[in-house]
């Protein structure tokens, strides 16, 4: 029995390993992630494109592949976090994905108790167009919020301080989060994406199969093949000026992940550029466009993420290093008063 049991838990924990391990690697092969092999094309090409205009007297390999940028000490701490991630996404992550359907079921079932069991509503065709658009600005704004509040709130700001203390920038840096941000961002897209599906299975009358909604849409299609993967580079790929008072160009996003002050807490939308507007946070390429962009998080903090597990674990020692001397001030104060 105790064998049986044994055997099991090594299959269990091997099993484990092996998806944590492999889960890095179907990026490239999933349509809706960013390093899809296709979308890898589209940013080769896109990429030349800003190679010529350049004009670099440098070979187009060494411009796209410099071992500066993909052998950096900052890369390979990328690299080390996307399968520590893996491991995270697997044992925390994947269990709770059932949930954006539970949401979905339970939205859907509050709106029929509430406007009642009506005839369809939408059209299937109307549906997907409608419900393609809501997610996206919907699902855009709440990325946009999100990333605001973490540069905003100190508490949050600890832990997005490892996606920006990269100091050189390749697309695989869009992975380079803290567990705790992994773990934030993914309970925001499935609420969201629960509430937005809930409510258009509930005007379509149950017409679509969900499995449906969870496909690629055309506006993440568009986003994904048009340089995101440029975002985190050194290519500067921008939009026409108006342009980028819309739709956040890669440029426009390097100028985010920029050492310099005047840079800060700019350009945080995902897509739209819409939301920095309205917040007062835009910086578009033009005003930046002739002058060095340096990444990382500046004032001198980057030696406090030059390693993997500085990147891990200083979240955690800052935070306590604060209520330990919020703790210590109340006390001082409380003497004093006495």
């Amino acid at each position: 029995m105790n064998s049986k049991c044994m055997d099991m838990s090594f299959h269990e924990i091997f099993d484990t390993v092996y998806e944590a391990l492999k889960l890095p690697f179907k990026n490239f092969v999933n349509p809706t992630k960013r390093i899809h092999y296709l979308y890898l094309v589209s940013t080769l090409v896109l990429a030349l494109y800003v190679y010529y205009r350049s004009k670099t007297r440098q070979n187009f390999f060494k411009f796209l592949f410099h071992k500066k940028v993909w052998f950096s000490k900052s890369a390979w701490i990328d690299y080390k976090i996307i399968f520590f991630n893996s491991f995270v996404k697997v044992l925390l992550i994947a269990p709770f994905l059932i949930f954006g359907l539970y949401i979905s079921y339970h939205v859907n079932e509050y709106l029929m108790r509430t406007f009642g069991y009506e005839s369809i509503k939408l059209s299937v065709t109307e549906t997907l167009i409608y419900y393609t658009i809501a997610l996206t600005i919907i699902g855009d704004f709440f990325s946009f919020f999100i990333h605001y509040l973490m540069h905003r709130i100190p508490f949050l700001w600890e832990f997005h301080k490892i996606h920006h203390s990269a100091t050189s920038l390749n697309p695989l840096t869009q992975y380079r989060l803290h567990p705790i941000e992994l773990l934030l961002n993914n309970a925001k897209n499935i609420i969201v994406f629960g509430v937005v599906t809930g409510v258009f299975d509930y005007l379509s009358n149950h017409q679509i199969e969900k499995i449906t909604f969870l496909g690629v849409n055309a506006f993440s299609f568009i986003f994904l093949a048009w340089g995101a993967n440029l975002r985190h580079s050194h290519v500067k790929l921008t939009y026409f000026n108006f342009l980028e008072y819309i739709f956040i160009s890669p440029f426009q996003h390097q100028i985010h992940h920029s050492n310099n002050p005047e840079h800060f807490d700019k350009n945080m939308g995902s897509k739209l550029a819409i939301w920095d507007w309205m917040f007062g946070t835009l910086i578009r390429s033009k005003s930046v466009k002739n002058r060095k962009v340096e990444f990382g998080l500046g004032l001198g903090d980057d030696k406090n993420y030059n390693t993997f597990w500085k990147n891990i674990l200083m979240p955690f020692y800052n935070l306590f290093q604060k209520v330990t001397k919020s703790f210590k001030y109340k006390k001082e104060t409380a003497f004093t008063k006495e």
